[in-house]
């Protein structure tokens, strides 16, 4: 069995069993005892493979029922893990001495935990949908590094047009727990969506738009095992950072060359460690209008003619 302390967490519920609201509750509490502020521990009720994976069950050690691991989520720049028991939800951290105040600030009760706002939170924060650093980025000026893009700078989009960056989201991508498979970044080799794109190697999230013959594909969706491939996460470290490009409405711009989509609204900012710059930015903004484009998540979602063409590319 694999064992997991939690030396700070909070518990978020309408249950009549314990008082609703945003407070500290630890397994003394949660058994009748008076707060203690005690380290929680979780034992894995599976074999171990030192990976948390959604939906896994796990026993705690105060008085109650097993709690469901939901993923992880990232408020303010600090990582949370997320279950689910009798009582309602909690979020816990490894670090001790949490303050109440840096937990997020609102769930929803209606059996979806949420990070301020929607169930986004979590599933993006264990699936990320961004550039590694390095990814290089068309401007009129030439190629720049994802990660030295700021605010106001200028990017060309895949028509040849001119567009101005409204914020760079930055995440820190955790490989300790979640699914290995969706933390696995993706590397497109030198030419493997032909045309000679992209021009070098390009490493994306699983989860990143890539514009191919007027779809736009996940990376994952089009991984072949050769040319196009996942990066084990042995590679990657115990965690790694991630950068997605915001403009005005949603874009097509060239990532070492490949047309790749910029951030598009339906995953939830305060993903990012640096949301709370983006609040003071530009507060509460509409919705986006995601590109007219079909989207492939999946490779099944792929069509047939783009596996036909990236096979014969593959072969190549």
């Amino acid at each position: 069995m694999g064992t997991y302390t939690i030396n700070s967490w909070c518990y978020y519920s309408e249950s009549t069993d314990i008082p609703t609201g945003n407070q500290f509750w630890n397994r003394q509490a949660l058994s009748g005892n008076n707060p203690g502020y005690t380290p929680a521990s979780y034992t894995e009720d599976a074999a171990v493979d030192n990976n948390l994976s959604p939906g896994e069950v796990l026993d705690p050690d105060y008085s109650g029922s097993g709690a469901t691991y939901l993923g992880t989520v990232t408020y303010n720049g600090r990582e949370f893990l997320v279950f689910e028991d009798e009582f309602g939800q909690l979020l816990g951290s490894s670090e001790a001495g949490v303050a109440h105040a840096d937990f997020p600030p609102a769930v929803d009760f209606d059996g979806n935990y949420t990070a301020g706002d929607s169930t986004d939170d979590i599933a993006s924060t264990v699936t990320p949908i961004c550039f590694l650093a390095g990814t290089n980025i068309a401007s009129p000026k030439g190629q720049v590094a994802v990660e030295n893009l700021k605010s106001g700078d200028v990017v060309l989009t895949a028509e040849g047009g001119e567009v101005q960056v409204k914020w760079i989201g930055r995440q820190t991508v955790s490989t300790r727990f979640g699914p290995a498979e969706r933390l696995m970044p993706v590397r497109f080799a030198a030419g493997s969506l032909g045309e000679g794109l992209p021009h070098t190697n390009l490493t994306v999230t699983a989860d990143h738009g890539m514009l191919v013959d007027r779809v736009i594909c996940h990376a994952g969706a089009l991984v072949n095992g050769s040319t196009i491939t996942r990066v084990p996460v042995s590679e990657m470290g115990e965690s790694y950072t991630v950068y997605h490009i915001e403009t005005e409405e949603h874009e097509i711009i060239l990532a070492n060359g490949a047309p790749a989509e910029t951030f598009i609204d339906n995953v939830s900012r305060r993903v990012f460690d640096n949301y709370a710059e983006f609040e003071t930015l530009y507060g509460d903004v509409p919705e986006m209008e995601e590109l007219p484009y079909p989207r492939a998540m999946s490779a099944r979602q792929v069509p047939a003619h783009i596996a036909n063409r990236l096979a014969k590319r593959q072969v190549a």
